[in-house]
């Protein structure tokens, strides 16, 4: 009987023994949860921050790309006057040439002086 008991000693040894190993690898993963855990939380917050820094940077460049677009109908606007200035200037050029060249033919009119 107390070769059974030493061997029942042996085993209930073995068995506190594996149940020590397991609570310590419980341990070792808790901790191991709690850091991931924090990291997650973390990287949350960080993405946070750049979702918010993104949705600014998006709406600045809405921004600057709608006062582009103004900008470029004010130009086309701007280069069509522009162009006509420069048709009206020309006609208005040619038609004084011609007023001009009409003058250097037609006699000099006299003026009587009382």
């Amino acid at each position: 009987m107390t070769q059974q008991g030493a061997v029942l000693q042996g085993y209930n040894n073995e068995l506190v023994k594996c149940i020590e190993d397991l609570c310590m690898q419980k341990e070792e993963l808790n901790k191991q949860i709690q850091q991931a855990e924090e990291e997650k939380n973390k990287l949350q917050h960080e993405i946070q921050i750049l979702n918010e820094q993104l949705e600014c940077v998006c709406e600045n460049l809405a921004q600057k790309v709608a006062s582009r677009n103004e900008l470029d109908a004010i130009l086309a606007e701007t280069e069509a006057a522009y162009m006509k200035i420069l048709d009206s200037s020309r006609t208005l050029l040619n038609v004084l040439k011609k007023e001009v060249g009409s003058l250097k033919h037609t006699p000099e009119l006299k003026t009587n002086v009382t």
